[in-house]
């Protein structure tokens, strides 16, 4: 535990109390594995009506002056705190509320409270509910790939979009005692079926060993890195199999950040220079300069890097997904626009 949480920002804040029936100060203490809440309040309370999340207080003083002061300590896994990981920070969230009066009348006060924490290596956004389209692979290395919100904070609400809008896709592998790793999507075609079938119908999206040939005549891209071991892809809906189930094929790859070469790379088209340019190291884009013809030779082709000293690939499947045209279907909607499925950060 100690390991996981080096580095963390201790976060000490105050805050006021809403209710002007209620005044009195709120002292938010968070360290690396509780946090601290103490309310100083003006007047008698019913102090078992007071909460901190679903906690009870751990301590009541009763003050000369009339007043109370009510603390709370608890770890950051109780009382139902509410957790959000993003690209660097890991919050921690909760209320503070006095309810003293039955359901379903709501808080008379009520506090917001958070801790916000440097993001632990090997900690990973709540992608692993397989309901959200996630493939994660076991042996020298856990690969995990999922659907993510608008902000890659968590896994999307649906996974259901509309033709055109952006499908958020995050990528990751755990490095766990390696030396660092990039992550690299090397080939990714979308299919009507959960199992790679070679002779159906597929729609490619990234190919010729790492480019993502959707970024030429779409508006798909990847987005710039958080972490080397972590691949963003902003990828446009497509018209491929509209308003049927898709699943994404794609072979993942782990592979030594400076072995980069026209097998192993992320490419994607810069419609402004009008040319293919490299995600990591805009400065080594001829490595991109293969991907309007053939960046994989029948030698390369033919040898397997599964094993290999530089990576480890990993094959995994993302889906369902059900894309819809929304020109169609919306036309009597009192807006006249077609509603986008809504996406929410992820909780536990």
């Amino acid at each position: 535990m100690n390991c996981l949480w080096r580095g963390v920002l201790a976060l000490t804040v105050v805050a006021t109390a809403i209710a002007t029936t209620y005044d009195g100060d709120v002292h938010i203490e968070c360290s690396n594995y509780t946090v601290g809440v103490t309310w100083t309040v003006g007047q008698h309370v019913e102090f078992s009506r007071v909460f901190l999340g679903s906690c009870f207080a751990t301590n009541v003083t009763e003050l000369p002056d009339g007043s109370m002061k009510i603390a709370f300590r608890i770890r950051l896994d109780e009382c139902r705190l509410k957790r959000q990981i993003t690209a660097k920070w890991v919050t921690y969230n909760t209320r503070l509320t006095y309810k003293p009066l039955p359901k379903p009348q709501p808080p008379v006060f009520s506090v917001p409270v958070e801790c916000e924490y440097r993001r632990p290596m090997g900690m990973f956004p709540g992608f692993m509910d397989p309901s959200f389209g996630t493939a994660f692979g076991h042996g020298s290395l856990r690969f995990y790939m999922g659907i993510a919100n608008g902000d890659f904070s968590g896994p999307a609400q649906s996974s259901t979009f509309y033709l055109g809008s952006l499908i958020p896709i995050w990528a990751a592998v755990d490095q766990q005692a390696h030396l660092p790793l990039l992550l690299l999507l090397d080939e990714c075609v979308a299919a009507t079926t959960p199992e790679p079938d070679p002779s159906g119908p597929v729609y490619p999206v990234i190919a010729n060993g790492g480019c993502l040939l959707d970024s030429k005549f779409g508006s798909s891209r990847f987005l710039p890195r958080q972490r080397s071991s972590e691949l963003h892809l902003s990828l446009q809906a497509f018209r491929f199999a509209a308003g049927q189930e898709v699943y994404l094929h794609c072979r993942i790859v782990a592979w030594d950040p400076q072995g980069l070469d026209k097998r192993r790379k992320a490419c994607q088209y810069n419609k402004e220079l009008e040319g293919w340019e490299l995600l990591d190291d805009p400065s080594q884009s001829s490595l991109c300069s293969c991907c309007d013809s053939h960046c994989l030779s029948k030698e390369r082709r033919s040898r397997s890097s599964d094993s290999g000293v530089q990576g480890v690939t990993h094959t995994a499947t993302l889906g369902p997904l059900t894309i819809i045209d929304g020109s169609r279907g919306c036309q009597h909607s009192e807006s006249g626009k077609c509603p986008v499925p809504e996406q929410e950060d992820w909780r536990p």
